[in-house]
């Protein structure tokens, strides 16, 4: 049995099976799940039988595709209800994102914060080694107090009467929800992935299934996510990266924390959005750039095509369902869903549209409602207004922007892009510890390494990247998108033709050695170039400390030892803050308390978590610093980068 067999199981219905089984059937729910998948698994219709064995089924009912009752999963073993098996196949299934129920919110507010416990310590600033960058803790004080104090408004203090309203705060119910989602990513924090099985992974369910009551949905979605990847985990998937657990679970404690302190449109910010809104914009004269593919972890494939408006402003115009790869390539030259156009998807990115009653998200998606009118119209090259505006931006304050709309834990405002629009010239393949990329040089003297978006043989990717590195000296217009990194890297996602006509959207049209500038040319490998400003920073020794609590828990810090060594070197570089976090979360993680009898205390988990959290928030924080000032060209050694002659070229 495969997961993706078993159809969505809304969050309280998992919850309540699992919290309904005895304590000696939770402890061997694990295991339950684990044989469960090796059992035959058949579907007919809205309902999935799962054989226990010769004489016993599970069977599984999805009206609508998602079963959404505890009625819904039922078992004809004989200790059914209260049976392990019906936990087991909630546990395995997918976990259903459904839309919050309404609730009443209780009239009165009650005062105070979260209730994680606030670790004292003092942390200083810090003064990062970067060319004048700030990398103090930002978003990440409220993580752990101590490491900056946030200023008391005046209001708060002098309450002025006959003067507006106070913003509004979250109400107790929130508080309350939000403190039972901190308690479990605490909970999953301290026992690692290995530990946090499906009773933990049930608690964190549930808390995620009361914050969507109460209106949370921004940390509830961040706790489903977290389950998600959980199981990913533990069941081995390839596709799972610890770094993407560890940006989970931050986001998940940090927006739990700020329930409780944040007020009016921070607090809007906090609580996010459950739905896209689209909102009127009038009429739009659109000029296509280009399609690229989309395929996700979760089956789902298809295209997004990027439209630029004659402000400047970026708009995407999507089809994404079901289908992978394929259904992606298909997509491509069906009809654009908007008004009337006859456009493909492909044609849009080479034309131009004109829309009467446009409908936009924040995030820039047209919305493809029955008012909404197109036409189609004349497109722009790149090299015309008002396309050419978009790369007469400096690289430097692209990254900037990017960086704005691809923050690990900034507000979901929707606002900005994450593309950078650059003129380069080819160097040619420079070989990775992960591969090979292509290196190309900006206008602006910046070297910048072009990977391929997706690696899937079905797209055209990684083939039109291996064509391009055998162009060296081709100089092209393209489209990329941010990787922060410390050094400048983009994922390659259109360009211009090396013939000078036309363009290529590199995942889906296909380049051919004619297509290069000398088709005989072999793909050349660009010599090694300078690492970025931040490659010799030790701030690695705290991001290795973070990430190796995920999959360990928190005893696998409490049995380091001493890091002495460890904060000496990172002092040496200029990060004291930093050293700073690392000494204060080993300390937290082995600290372990006794009473008067000798006996060992509960660890404390909240105080763990919020150092952790500290932790995670400051290097996101740093390494964002670290990748824009990477993007600023350097005038120490211009022959570094400069382009190597073609005699002298490596193989």
């Amino acid at each position: 049995m495969n997961a993706a067999q078993l159809p969505p199981v809304a969050p309280e219905v998992t919850a309540t099976i699992v919290e309904g089984l005895s304590p000696r059937l939770r402890k061997r729910l694990d295991a339950a799940v684990t044989k469960l998948a090796a059992r035959p698994t058949h579907r007919e219709g809205d309902t999935t039988t799962i054989g226990i064995d010769d004489e016993t089924e599970l069977r599984l009912s999805a009206p609508g595709g998602v079963v959404a009752k505890v009625e819904d999963i039922t078992c004809g073993c004989l200790l059914a209800p209260a049976c392990v098996h019906r936990a087991a196949a909630a546990c395995a299934a997918p976990t259903a994102d459904l839309a919050p129920e309404p609730v009443e919110q209780s009239a009165p507010e009650a005062p105070g914060a979260a209730s994680a416990t606030d670790p004292a310590t003092a942390l200083g600033p810090d003064a990062a080694r970067v060319a004048g960058l700030d990398t103090t803790l930002a978003s990440a004080t409220d993580a752990a107090p101590g490491l900056a104090s946030a200023p008391t408004s005046k209001a708060t203090l002098n309450p002025a009467p006959d003067v507006a309203s106070p913003p509004e705060t979250a109400s107790p119910d929130q508080r309350a929800a939000a403190d039972a989602l901190w308690s479990a990513a605490a909970a999953v924090l301290e026992a690692g992935v290995d530990g946090a099985g499906a009773v933990t992974q049930s608690a964190l369910l549930r808390a995620a299934h009361t914050a969507r009551l109460r209106h949370l949905p921004r940390a509830a979605g961040a706790a489903l996510s977290v389950v998600t990847l959980l199981r990913a985990a533990r069941a081995g998937d390839p596709s799972y990266r610890t770094a993407d657990l560890v940006t989970a679970l931050a986001e998940l404690l940090g927006t739990a924390r700020r329930v409780g302190t944040a007020s009016g449109a921070e607090l809007a910010a906090v609580r996010g959005r459950v739905r896209r809104p689209y909102s009127p914009d009038g009429s739009l004269r659109l000029y296509g750039l280009f399609t690229e593919p989309v395929v996700t972890d979760s089956g789902h494939g298809g295209v997004r095509t990027w439209v630029a408006g004659a402000d400047g402003r970026l708009f995407t115009v999507g089809d994404v369902a079901p289908g992978g790869a394929g259904r992606a390539i298909g997509v491509a030259d069906r009809a654009v869903r908007l008004g009337d156009s006859a456009l493909t998807h492909r044609e849009l990115g080479r034309a131009g549209l004109a829309v009467s009653g446009a409908t936009v998200s924040p995030d820039g998606r047209l919305g493809a409602g029955k008012a909404v009118k197109a036409v189609t119209a004349r497109g722009a090259a790149w090299t015309e207004p008002p396309l050419a505006a978009l790369w007469e931006t400096p690289p430097a304050e692209q990254a900037v922007r990017a960086l704005g709309s691809t923050s690990r834990y900034a507000d979901p405002d929707g606002t900005g892009s994450d593309l950078l629009f650059l003129d380069v010239e080819l160097l040619g393949a420079v070989r990775e510890p992960g591969g090979a990329c292509l290196l190309a040089l900006s206008e602006g003297g910046v070297p910048v390494r072009l990977t391929v978006a997706d690696d899937d043989p079905a797209l055209a990717h990684r083939d039109n990247l291996a064509l391009l590195a055998a162009a060296p000296g081709t100089r092209l217009r393209i489209i990329g998108r941010l990787i922060p990194a410390t050094h400048p890297r983009l994922t390659l996602l259109a360009c211009s033709h090396p013939t000078g006509e036309g363009t290529v959207d590199l995942g889906l049209d296909r380049l051919r050695r004619a297509d290069l500038p000398d088709p005989s040319a072999p793909a050349r490998v660009a010599p090694p170039q300078p690492a970025g400003p931040g490659a010799s920073s030790p701030l690695y020794l705290l991001e290795r400390r973070v990430e190796q609590t995920v999959p360990a828990g928190r005893a696998a810090l409490g049995l380091l030892g001493d890091v002495t060594a460890e904060t000496r070197r990172i002092r040496r570089g200029g990060l004291p803050t930093a050293a700073a976090l690392l000494a204060a979360l080993c300390a937290s993680a082995a600290q372990r308390d006794r009473d008067l009898f000798g006996r060992l205390l509960p660890a404390d988990t909240d105080g763990f978590a919020a150092y952790w959290l500290a932790a995670a928030r400051y290097t996101a924080a740093v390494s964002e610093s670290l990748c824009a000032a990477a993007w600023n060209p350097t005038r120490e050694d211009p022959e570094a980068v400069s382009p190597v002659p073609a005699h002298n070229a490596a193989g």
